[in-house]
């Protein structure tokens, strides 16, 4: 296996620019999933790696190797894709061994490494199979068997499961984990899930717009979002924002006000525009309020929709008096809008009137204009600085 790295990569498209200027390091044997909402440049930023789009600035490296200049077939990678692509007159072995033979390995060693990998991936006894005959599972594991066989030095996989029911995910991704753990494989993943994202990897790659904004493991992502969008992304359901302006004893929000130190927050002054975040699971009612250490002062709300979920109910919550929930935005980036996430065994109904609190350790602080994290513990206790533990996930 190798490691990769990116250097001021861009692509280009005419006027149009898919990736600007990513500059990233997948170390030898991580798992990196690159993740964002579509046409995010996650896809593009793969395939220069694979060598299907050359760059139109920057360099790629594979181990030592510059390979920005070579041809895919030459960069040691091998691709699982969305669309399988099965050959479908083909058995699973033959399938699975078309690279092989292609590259004229003798008889003896294509039937050891198709044996071996199929072994891995779970499909004794089916390798005289049709992929008619195969569950959307079994020929997803032939696609990725086909990669195995190559031994190649890095994987490159661009949303393997995108295709698959919900339950048959859930199983793959524990599969492509140990899967993982098994071959001590260095992993390029892109989908669109965060869910994906979140469980199967050692570092999450985080893209918008093209640009890389914060590559740290997946609960630094979560618990220091390096700027809004991350903060906003990663996370389901997203976390709640509300746009306020700094004062002398803290952040006055149109529903709600926030105690804090301004002292305490690097990089912005008094009267600055600020925006306060908070997860759903760090709403509470005030009710439970002695439960927290640092609890903000009690909120008032009214309850609107009840989403029982199983093992979670969320609640959202009307703040403004009058205020209507309205279908064409997210209630979490609505000021007179709060999401709570409670346990099931929380008596609540919809059109009650409720108080909250939110738990200040967990409330995180943004600067308006450019949407950088500025703390994530409005208590004063955590003196890092916001952008430290990504980094440090770097080194």
């Amino acid at each position: 296996m190798a490691r990769v790295r990116l250097e001021n990569v861009t692509k280009r498209y005419g006027e149009e620019t898919a990736v600007d200027d990513v500059s990233l390091e997948v170390k030898d044997g991580e798992f990196v999933t690159f993740v964002g909402p579509s046409g995010c440049g996650k896809s593009t930023t793969m395939e220069t790696v694979a060598g299907l789009t050359p760059p139109t600035e920057g360099r790629v490296y594979i181990g030592d190797d510059d390979v920005t200049g070579l041809a895919p077939k030459d960069r040691g990678v091998a691709m699982v894709f969305q669309n399988i692509a099965l050959f479908p007159h083909m058995d699973v072995y033959e399938n699975i061994s078309f690279g092989l033979r292609l590259r004229k390995y003798d008889d003896e060693e294509v039937r050891r490494r198709v044996e071996q990998a199929a072994d891995i991936v779970q499909l004794e006894g089916m390798l005289d199979r049709m992929p008619a005959e195969m569950s959307g599972g079994q020929q997803q594991r032939v696609g990725i068997a086909r990669a195995i066989v190559r031994n190649p030095d890095v994987f490159l996989m661009d949303e393997p499961l995108a295709n698959l029911d919900a339950k048959l995910r859930v199983h793959m991704r524990t599969e492509l984990q140990r899967l993982h753990r098994e071959l001590e494989a260095t992993v390029i993943y892109v989908t669109h899930d965060q869910a994906e994202a979140m469980t199967m990897s050692n570092r999450i790659a985080v893209l918008n717009d093209g640009k890389l904004q914060q590559i740290a493991p997946p609960l630094v992502c979560y618990n220091e979002p390096t700027n809004l969008f991350v903060a906003g992304f990663i996370g389901s359901p997203s976390m709640n924002f509300a746009e306020g302006e700094l004062v002398e004893d803290g952040v006055e929000t149109p529903n709600f006000d926030v105690e804090l130190d301004p002292a305490a927050v690097p990089k912005v002054s008094v009267g600055d525009a600020v925006t306060v975040g908070v997860r759903p699971e760090d709403v509470h009612l005030a009710e439970n309020a002695d439960s927290l250490a640092q609890p903000s002062a009690p909120i008032a709300a009214r309850s609107d929709v009840i989403e029982p979920m199983g093992d979670e109910v969320f609640v959202y919550l009307l703040l403004a008096e009058g205020a209507e929930r309205s279908m064409e935005k997210d209630p979490s980036s609505s000021a007179d809008q709060l999401l709570m996430s409670v346990t099931p065994d929380t008596k609540i109904e919809a059109e009650q009137d409720v108080d909250v609190v939110l738990d200040r350790s967990k409330i995180h602080l943004f600067e308006t204009a450019t949407g950088d994290a500025l703390v994530h513990d409005i208590t004063g206790r955590s003196g890092q600085d916001p952008g430290t533990a990504a980094t440090e996930a770097d080194d």
